[in-house]
């Protein structure tokens, strides 16, 4: 496998890239922000990253546990960073957020995980928000909700949400062995009037709807944590149009691990998404096959299981994990959280977030210190965009116990890039379930699913970035949701782009300012 990373990677032009930088922002909030809380949010602490006031910027929703929650409006200027908070309350015992556009009306909406009933906020414009119409029929039951996706199924005009529970707290057994069932709602016209129980449930602390065997329908993963369901669990896989899990019949290996996070990304070039899942001690890269999912080879260098600084070499705790081209070189690098529980003796307590940056021959190598964020808070959800709107990418990590970081990318001399947007009229305006393509003039491709999910508790609605290292050319294609797939058309480099489809298999760019 590795060296089929060299194959692909060969066809990229040297481009020196200097030393990864990062510049601290954090202080660029205009309100501390803090997660907190007891047993019930040692999990959580996720972000929602998305444009909450059609300015082209991309605003910051922070969960507070027990705290108050904050959104950020972003403020950026070429000169100073400023996020101004705006004010907006979903209540105490947030534990995550995922933005998406519910009813496609083209504002994003939020969907906040709780201990308790989760909530669904539509967006109203100017970062405003409110509780989501009776008539949607969001009627949610009062559990410790942990996990969060939503797909677009066939033939219908509103998104079908999973939900993933922690542990049943009402059960006196527990709270090992209680691990509580998970959720699926489906639509009916334009509101949700049913609830689906799904059974077993093993504490799912991440979920994520994907097109993984590129079949042209979406099956949900669950990554579950075996600290609570201790023995006869494992991770899973619920094919959607057939109501039920997979099993050995299938060919999906039965897997159990400490499961927190879900990163998902094609990082061999099969044109298939490969998962990268955070644990306790191991993070585990699977790559993808014809026949299912292959564990990656010890020597690829993701599966920092231990600090890689300081003196404490206890096993690690990962938490949120992101693929993303850091510094534009055409090659997927790898962001990881890490952090203990609380007071976890076999783990380490000081225990810094991982940024590995992929080698041109496909070996990952870490430059978290290098490039000055390798923090030893508690950390947990995060999401990496372009705040600044350079085409550099940019990092935000929620802490428990410890304020918000926000790192600005300041890498010199990095690579050509595009920034792709997918967007379709009616239903599911985000497209929701594309596949965007771009390749150089070597016909090389590098290939983004877009999904809503995943991670540790937290979701982004923004851009897809492709790093360009060299080129100075691309070109786009869009496999939309409904199957057809557009024509490869140009795209402008260093641009930020909509792509809209037109009637026939062209596509329509539109470039932001």
């Amino acid at each position: 496998m590795i060296r089929l990373f060299v194959l692909l990677t060969c066809l990229w032009p040297n481009l020196a890239i200097s030393e990864v930088t990062f510049a601290d922002r954090s202080n660029s909030v205009s309100a501390p922000h803090i997660y907190d809380g007891g047993w019930e949010h040692f999990v959580g602490g996720g972000t929602a990253i998305f444009d909450c006031n059609a300015d082209g910027k991309l605003d910051i929703f922070a969960a507070g546990g027990s705290e108050k929650s904050h959104l950020y409006e972003n403020q950026i200027t070429q000169d100073e960073w400023h996020l101004r908070d705006t004010g907006f309350d979903p209540g105490v015992h947030a534990i995550g957020a995922y933005p998406m556009d519910f009813d496609s009306d083209g504002i994003m909406d939020l969907f906040i995980l709780r201990v308790g009933e989760n909530k669904i906020f539509k967006g109203v414009g100017d970062c405003k928000f409110a509780d989501a119409p009776r008539g949607w029929g969001f009627i949610p039951p009062d559990r410790w909700s942990t996990a969060f996706s939503a797909t677009w199924e066939p033939g219908n005009d509103w998104p079908t949400l999973a939900v993933g529970n922690y542990v049943d707290r009402t059960n006196s057994d527990g709270p090992f062995g209680a691990c509580d069932v998970n959720e699926l709602y489906r639509p009916s016209g334009h509101a949700y009037l049913e609830r689906q129980d799904l059974h077993p449930g093993f504490c799912a602390l991440s979920i994520l709807f994907s097109d993984w065997s590129r079949s042209g329908h979406a099956d949900l993963r669950l990554s579950n944590d075996r600290h609570y369901y201790v023995v006869g669990g494992s991770e899973q896989m619920y094919r959607l149009n057939q109501e039920r899990f997979l099993d050995e019949s299938d060919g999906w290996e039965s897997i159990s691990i400490w499961g927190m996070g879900i990163a998902s990304h094609d990082i061999t070039g099969d044109l298939r998404p490969d998962v990268y899942l955070t644990s306790m001690a191991d993070q585990l890269m699977q790559l993808s096959t014809k026949d299912g999912f292959t564990a990656a080879p010890y020597s690829i260098g993701t599966y920092a299981q231990r600090p890689f600084v300081g003196d404490d070499g206890r096993p690690s705790t990962g938490w949120h994990a992101v693929f993303e081209d850091i510094d534009n070189d055409g090659r997927q690098d790898l962001f990881v959280t890490k952090g203990n529980v609380d007071q976890m003796p076999s783990n380490a307590m000081r225990d810094p977030n991982n940024l590995m940056m992929q080698n041109a021959d496909g070996v990952f190598h870490e430059v978290a210190d290098i490039a000055g964020i390798a923090t030893t808070e508690r950390s947990r959800g995060a999401g990496v965009a372009d705040l600044d709107n350079d085409g550099r990418l940019d990092i935000v990590v929620v802490n428990r116990r410890a304020g918000l970081e926000v790192y600005q990318n300041t890498t010199l001399d990095t690579g050509n890039w595009v920034s792709i947007t997918p967007r379709q009229a009616g239903p599911n305006t985000f497209a929701v379930g594309s596949w965007i393509e771009v390749r150089n003039e070597t016909n090389r491709r590098q290939t983004k699913e877009v999904t809503i999910g995943g991670g540790h508790a937290s979701g982004i609605a923004g851009p897809a970035h492709f790093g360009l290292g060299a080129h100075d050319t691309a070109e786009v294609r869009i496999l939309w949701p409904n199957g057809t797939t557009s024509n490869w058309t140009a795209v402008e480099i260093n641009r930020r782009a909509s792509v809209w489809p037109t009637r026939t298999d062209e596509i329509e760019i539109r470039y932001s300012e």
